[in-house]
């Protein structure tokens, strides 16, 4: 199925970066700012265009518009407008390296949900907080996307995103993400271009891979499962048909088998890719509405998807959260949402599609 954007560029001839930035420069100016037009400018603009607004600007008025923009709003509206503000890669970049340092942070965040139970589950829920961000923004994109963040984190942090992971992560959930970030050798695994039943063959030959790893020990033998779920970025076609010959094969979907065998260390992450993998606007969408259920919002999630989504994916998963909660994800965000912040999300959501009978099958993007 066809990725569709909410956040659309506007048609080259209508678009004046000039006058965007003389209509920003106005909207800041003076003893109160116009949070609308702000709103209006950059909420529908694709993040090229602000890009070019943002030169625009500078040469203009000799002034930085990010610079400018932060000194004029605040709070949760100012994140949405400053994250909206970085080119893409950076944004996903500076996600990552937040997700890492919490990581390695993480004596903090046992001591912030210590009272959910025992040790053991402490660590659990600790380790799935912190793996969150990082299987969201490596394993939903392309691999060819991963590499050009991976790029930007060394230009912006000065280090290699492998050895950061290397040094602030640990445990097999560490090999994962280094195994993501492997480019694999045979250019041909997952190509559009290999037949239906080569693809079959491949992935019964793995699927009984799987299979026999789990007889052969009491408790799976959990390599081929990393090994498997770790390049799902790169062979996504090959991954979901595995499952498919799996589920034949064993009476028990991949999912079922994770939660017997693996142990909770690697589990959360296992589970999250296998939800990428069948169907990524339902996993966004589940995310969406986690970060909106229960007393407090978790409001860095739903800036990080709704921004960082708007120009990919954003309707998809708009039909996707109402087949699956029956219920709007722009009246969700405007009930856990106030103020311009509000406003500045529903403005990249979009209007309710309120279309119940369009059907979002598992979506295997490249």
């Amino acid at each position: 199925m066809k990725e569709v954007p909410t956040v659309i560029p506007v048609p080259a001839t209508l678009f004046d970066a000039v006058a965007d930035a003389r209509a920003l420069r106005v909207a800041m100016k003076g003893l109160g700012t116009n949070e609308k037009v702000i709103i209006d400018v950059l909420c529908q603009r694709s993040n090229a265009q602000r890009q070019a607004i943002s030169e625009a600007f500078n040469i203009e008025f000799n002034r930085d518009l990010v610079a400018d923009l932060k000194s004029e709003v605040s709070g949760k509206f100012k994140s949405v407008i400053t994250s909206l503000m970085l080119p893409a890669v950076e944004y996903c970049a500076k996600e990552l390296h937040e997700a890492i340092k919490k990581f390695a942070r993480k004596e903090a965040l046992l001591e912030d949900i210590s009272l959910f139970g025992s040790e053991s589950e402490t660590l659990s829920l600790a380790s799935a907080y912190e793996t969150n961000v990082m299987a969201e923004i490596l394993f939903t994109r392309s691999y060819e996307e991963v590499v050009k963040i991976a790029n930007a984190y060394n230009t912006k942090y000065k280090i290699d995103l492998k050895r950061d992971i290397k040094q602030d992560i640990s445990g097999r959930v560490q090999k994962i993400f280094l195994k993501s970030l492997q480019e694999i050798k045979d250019p041909t695994i997952d190509s559009k271009g290999k037949s239906d039943a080569d693809s079959v063959a491949s992935a019964q030959e793995e699927a009984k891979l799987l299979l026999d790893k789990g007889k052969e020990h009491s408790s799976t033998d959990e390599n081929p499962f990393v090994n498997i779920l770790s390049y799902a970025i790169q062979r996504r076609r090959l991954t979901s048909v595995i499952f498919q010959e799996y589920a034949k094969i064993s009476g028990e979907s991949i999912e079922e088998t994770l939660k017997s065998k693996v142990s909770e260390d690697i589990l959360f992450c296992l589970l999250e890719i296998v939800k990428i993998v069948r169907n990524r606007p339902a996993y966004f969408a589940e995310r969406l509405e986690l970060a909106m259920r229960g007393l407090s919002t978790d409001h860095n999630t739903l800036i990080r998807i709704i921004v960082s989504r708007s120009e990919i994916d954003l309707a998809n998963i708009k039909l996707e959260y109402e087949r699956m909660y029956g219920k709007t994800l722009y009246g969700s965000v405007e009930n856990a949402t106030s103020g311009d912040y509000r406003r500045s999300l529903l403005a990249l959501i979009g209007l309710p599609a309120l279309n119940y009978e369009m059907t979002v099958p598992p979506i295997f993007f490249m």
